[in-house]
């Protein structure tokens, strides 16, 4: 269980959350949609402890931070460090051995090859190898189909319903509507760094008739072919 309350975070005089109020329960999966700009990012960022904020996050995992597994839209690598060495740097920094990487090679990556030099997709998909393999309890995946190929985005929606099956709790934003339709117990709408509406399973489809609406309207009816 985790929950948020009136969490606000500012950048000088720009405030980009303000008083946000989330309930996260344990073993579901929870999408947050909204435009460039809303406040995903910051706000995942804030519960993975890496940014101040005024406001509170409770959790039943202390620290929290510890149990956390982050996945950045775009992932950071050090110069000259392999796929399999990244991997081992940051199962060390959370004291879990793991002896059988090749196995869990679930992406087919080249990991004896500098991260560096791997495509986007393919270090979307080896920095998620490396959070799933720290054995986290709680996920946060900011916009994990982004610049990945077809094939791989199926192997992730399966991978976002396995960890929810073993009974951990999944925070994610995505671009991808179909995706966040598929494996989510409910989707939150962020605008300006607050929480306008919540929707539930049986109201994904009202959720997408609005985006449609809000994103089209009739712009499409003045194009001329």
């Amino acid at each position: 269980m985790l929950k948020i309350e009136k969490l606000s975070k500012s950048y000088g005089k720009k405030q980009v959350l303000n008083s946000v109020n989330l309930n996260l329960e344990t073993g579901k999966v929870y999408g947050i949609v909204g435009q460039n700009g809303a406040g995903k990012t910051t706000l995942f960022r804030c519960i993975s402890g890496l940014e101040n904020y005024e406001g509170e996050i409770k959790s039943e995992l202390h620290p929290l931070k510890d149990h956390l597994g982050l996945l950045f839209t775009d992932p950071y690598f050090f110069s000259k460090i392999t796929g399999k060495e990244y991997i081992q740097l940051l199962l060390q920094g959370r004291k879990v051995k793991c002896n059988d990487i090749e196995q869990n090679n679930i992406f087919d990556l080249p990991l004896n090859q500098y991260a560096e030099s791997y495509s986007t997709g393919m270090k979307k998909k080896l920095a998620l190898t490396a959070i799933l393999l720290q054995e986290n309890d709680f996920f946060i995946l900011d916009e994990p189909f982004n610049g990945v190929d077809i094939q791989s985005n199926f192997m992730i929606v399966e991978v976002i319903k396995k960890i929810k099956n073993s009974g951990k709790t999944i925070l994610m934003s995505s671009h991808i509507f179909s995706t966040l339709k598929e494996v989510c117990d409910e989707i939150h709408v962020l605008e300006k760094g607050t929480f306008v509406k919540s929707y539930e399973k049986n109201e994904f489809s009202l959720l997408e008739k609005e985006m449609n609406s809000f994103v089209f309207g009739n712009k499409l009816d003045s194009l001329k072919f």
